[in-house]
C-alpha cells in the first residue's frame, strides 16, 4: 500500500525511519507516495476556493471561479511535485559533502516523507480560515522538520553529529525552495498568466 509508512511517521517516527531503510523501496513506490500526497494541496485549495470561500479577516468570503480554481490547483500540483523533487536532488548532492553516498531514491525518500505532513496539513482548508490555515502550516511544518532530523542519520547512514549539519544544511534548501515558489506564483500571479477569477 503507498501509503502504509503515513500512520508510522506520526505514531513513532523513529522505527518507521527504521522500516523505510530496511525496506529499500523503489523509486516508483517513492513517486507513487508524492504523487497521491500532492492531490491533497491541490483538491483541498480547488474545494475551498470554490465551494466555501476564504475569509481574511472580518469581510466576505472569497470565492473563485471553477475554471480560474481549477488551474490554480493543477499548477499547484505540478509546482509541489517540482519542489519535493528538487529538494531530492539538492538532498542527493549535498549528501557527498558530509560522507553519505545515498542513491537518489533514498534522497527521494527523505524529501517526499518529509514533506508528507505539509501537504496533510492542507485539510485544514476545510476551515478556510486564514489564521488557521497558518497555524495548521506551521505546526506540520515544525513536524516536518523534525522528521528531517530524525531520519537523515537513519537514512543517509551517517553519524548524529554530520547529521543535524547535513538536516539544517537541507531544511535553509527547503526554505530557499519554497521562497523561489513563491516568488514564481506572484510573478505569474501579477503577470495575468495565473489570474484569478473572483464569483
Amino acid at each position: 500500500m503507498i501509503l502504509n509508512h503515513l500512520w508510522g511517521l506520526y505514531a513513532h517516527p523513529l522505527e518507521e525511519w527504521q522500516t523505510i531503510d530496511n525496506r529499500h523501496e523503489s523509486l516508483r513506490y517513492s513517486l507513487s507516495h508524492i504523487l497521491l500526497i500532492a492531490c491533497i494541496p491541490s483538491l483541498m485549495g480547488y474545494y475551498s476556493s470554490v465551494y466555501l470561500g476564504w475569509s481574511i479577516g472580518a469581510g466576505e468570503a472569497v470565492h473563485l471561479t471553477h475554471d480560474s480554481a481549477l488551474l490554480i490547483a493543477v499548477a499547484m500540483y505540478f509546482a509541489l511535485i517540482a519542489g519535493v523533487f528538487a529538494l531530492a536532488y539538492l538532498a542527493h548532492w549535498m549528501a557527498v559533502t558530509f560522507g553519505a553516498k545515498p542513491t537518489f531514491t533514498q534522497t527521494l525518500e527523505l524529501a517526499a516523507y518529509t514533506a508528507t505532513p505539509v501537504f496533510m496539513s492542507s485539510f485544514a482548508a476545510f476551515l478556510p480560515e486564514l489564521w488557521f490555515v497558518v497555524c495548521v502550516g506551521l505546526v506540520a511544518l515544525a513536524y516536518s522538520v523534525y522528521l528531517l532530523y530524525t531520519g537523515v542519520p537513519i537514512l543517509m547512514h551517517i553519524p548524529e553529529e554530520r547529521g543535524f549539519i547535513y538536516a539544517s544544511s537541507v531544511v535553509t534548501c527547503g526554505l530557499i525552495l519554497l521562497v523561489i515558489i513563491l516568488a514564481a506564483t506572484a510573478i505569474l500571479w501579477t503577470n495575468g498568466i495565473v489570474h484569478p477569477m473572483f464569483t
